[in-house]
């Protein structure tokens, strides 16, 4: 079971000496001295329910979540919360800006790999004494916490976790003699089971599919099985890359190969994120990476079990957002209401765990809905088996559009060349930045 924690001091150490050189040059674009208003903190473990008016940004991949949340929240409780949906590849522009601006809404959640760096910024208000103060803090997932913690101080909850998972269509493995019940549990069988589906020769129908023009996919779905076959991908500090190593090579290779065999439908080539989940799900590919967070609108049996590695393993991409209060917000002590309520166990089992979604909390993972799909239950044993990367840098090596990464996998992967070691370097070089 891989653990998250410690190996991050080394890199809160870093981000502890930019804090104070980031944090000055947001407020000199307009940042003001940490939300004013009534402090969290001060407002009691629950904060304050007063009919304050509460605005929420998220990213379009997670809005059905969000929506949930939300509509339950207003509902329930005095105060209302506004929500604002923006487009995946506006994400971060929006976010900058506003906070540049002195303009971010009440509470915002960020995609878990960009937490670290917008807490080293500033963006976020500290939490530390509401979060302590919660009775199941030590059950909280300690990926998303350690991601949103500065100098023993956490600033971000867990939003909505999203898991990478092995999916497989059960109709397309009993088509292809295939054990419907049972999935692959090494990468070797993986690309036999995708070779075989696609032998099949059915008319638009793929072994497997992947993102192989997004940086962000790639990482959510691969890294998982160099996990599971016992290598790390970065450094303890982050600022290292390991993906040249043997087992990394042994990933790259099996994809190579299937790319090669025709099995890998072939729009995954230009797949920049969007649509990279959409021929699954529309029953054209027998399996693939997934998010876990897809399992409610997969529209056929489907499988599910943790991502394998070269030999065997099974580990898992603990993605997702965090969620915390801006550094703009004049209502900290009615935001962290929303935020301790979407802990609470009234969110996460009967809106999240309701929904098939995984649960922030370990104590509510074995819930009467997890218990009633078994398919939850292993994604809730896999999301132990998991990790969350930390990375200042993380977005420029790794996510953004022609990243270093991106080219490493379409090197090894699509074009047949380029110098491995050479590509690994250029990843170092931006973490190091």
């Amino acid at each position: 079971m891989r653990r998250t924690l410690g190996r991050r001091s080394a890199l809160r150490s870093l981000a502890g000496a930019l804090a104070a050189t980031l944090v000055l040059a947001v407020a000199a674009c307009g940042g003001d001295d940490g939300g004013g208003g009534t402090d969290a903190a001060q407002a009691g473990p629950n904060g304050v329910d007063d009919g304050s008016e509460l605005t929420l940004w998220t990213r379009a991949p997670l809005e059905k979540q969000a929506k949930l949340l939300v509509d339950a929240y207003n509902a329930s409780h005095q105060n209302k919360v506004s929500l604002t949906v923006v487009p995946n590849d506006d994400y971060v522009a929006k976010v900058g800006a506003a906070a540049g601006s002195g303009g971010l809404p009440d509470l915002f959640a960020a995609d878990i790999v960009y937490v670290p760096n917008w807490v080293s910024q500033g963006l976020f208000q500290d939490l530390s004494s509401n979060i302590n103060g919660l009775s199941f803090k030590d059950q909280i997932n300690k990926g998303h916490l350690s991601a949103g913690t500065l100098d023993g101080k956490p600033h971000v909850l867990p939003f909505v976790l999203d898991l990478s998972m092995l999916f497989w269509n059960k109709q397309l493995f009993k088509d292809a003699g295939l054990d419907p019940e049972k999935g692959p549990t090494t990468l070797e069988e993986y690309a036999d089971a995708a070779k075989k589906i696609q032998a099949l020769k059915k008319d638009g129908v793929y072994g497997t599919a992947a993102g192989l023009n997004c940086g962000g996919c790639l990482v959510f779905t691969w890294f998982p099985s160099m996990w599971a076959g016992g290598a790390e991908v970065m450094s303890p500090d982050g600022k290292e890359s390991k993906l040249a190593d043997d087992t990394a090579q042994k990933v790259y290779s099996t994809w190579a190969d299937l790319w090669k065999s025709g099995a890998v439908l072939p729009s995954s080539a230009g797949e920049t994120g969007p649509t990279w989940t959409a021929a699954f799900t529309e029953g054209k590919v027998g399996l693939m990476f997934y998010p876990a967070t897809l399992l409610s609108s997969t529209p056929f049996e489907a499988g599910v079990s943790g991502i394998p590695g070269p030999g065997g393993g099974a580990s898992t991409f603990v993605g997702g957002d965090g969620i915390g209060v801006s550094k703009d917000s004049k209502k900290a002590a009615q935001a962290w209401n929303f935020l301790s309520w979407m802990m609470s166990e009234d969110a996460q089992v009967e809106v999240l765990a309701k929904n098939k979604d995984v649960v922030s909390r370990a104590d509510l993972a074995s819930n009467k809905y997890a218990t009633a799909d078994p398919r939850l239950v292993t994604i809730n044993q896999v999301a132990g088996q998991g990790d969350t990367p930390v990375a200042l840098n993380f977005q420029q090596a790794f996510n953004a559009p022609n990243s270093p990464w991106l080219t490493l996998v379409r090197n090894q992967v699509l074009n047949g060349k380029g110098d491995l070691q050479k590509d690994n370097e250029e990843i170092t070089a931006v973490l190091q930045q």
